[in-house]
């Protein structure tokens, strides 16, 4: 048996070790969408979607025409880049998607939605205010994000006072009671801790009870520790 030459060793092991581009994941992590009222404006209703994986966002590029074709191999593997969220973020495109893909109606009247600025699409997602003609109590919520590309896709949402639906091919609406805990306008704490990746901490309001329990507890612990130290 005749040996190879080392150079086409080297050249072998080189090829082995390049990394493998990623495939979309349709039946992978979910999407999460999350539905809120603004606690300052009772005619907004505030709609945060994450992707599952960030190489379906290049997958999604490819189709919106923002990243080139090649990126999607013949077998349908995705060559993902770093910079992919990025270059969604800052499209017209990708906004005029979100817009189409996501709709927030008060009954048959539709709410018009407005994209806020996307620093880390990746990983804090993007968000979507949605002014309805009136004050709401109750919305409906279409979310078809990605199934036009696979039927595949499905996102988990979550709203008010613990509701949870999911939505997918043949179950894209959804009607969410806006009551309960409303999300807090403007909040720099919760915006920076998701555009950070979750690295922030956040602090859950108590309620009324729950405060009253803490301070009790405050309270005999001081008064426990005074004792000890006298």
């Amino acid at each position: 048996m005749t040996a190879l030459p080392l150079a086409t060793l080297a050249v072998a092991a080189s090829v082995i070790a390049l990394p493998t581009p990623a495939g979309a994941h349709p039946s992978g992590d979910p999407q999460i969408v999350s539905i809120a009222r603004d606690d300052q404006r009772p005619e907004v209703v505030r709609v945060r979607w994450r992707v599952g994986g960030p190489d379906d966002l290049t997958l999604l590029g490819v189709s919106l025409g923002l990243l080139p074709p090649e990126r999607v191999l013949l077998d349908g593997a995705v060559d993902y880049q770093t910079t992919d969220p990025a270059v969604l973020a800052s499209s017209e495109r990708f906004s005029a998607y979100l817009l189409r893909q996501i709709t927030v109606a008060d009954g048959r009247r539709p709410c018009a939605g407005v994209v806020a600025e996307m620093k880390a699409l990746a990983r804090a997602g993007a968000i979507i205010d949605y002014t309805c003609p009136v004050p709401v109590d109750t919305v409906t919520v279409a979310v078809r994000m990605l199934t036009d590309l696979n039927p595949g896709y499905r996102a988990l949402a979550s709203g008010p006072d613990g509701q949870r639906a999911e939505y997918g091919t043949g179950a894209d609406t959804h009607d969410w009671a806006l009551t309960g805990a409303p999300v807090v306008a403007n909040n720099a704490a919760a915006v920076d801790a998701s555009e950070k990746g979750g690295r922030g901490v956040l602090i859950p309001t108590l309620g009324g009870a729950a405060l009253l329990v803490a301070i009790g507890a405050l309270v005999v612990w001081r008064r426990r520790r005074a004792r000890s130290v006298s």
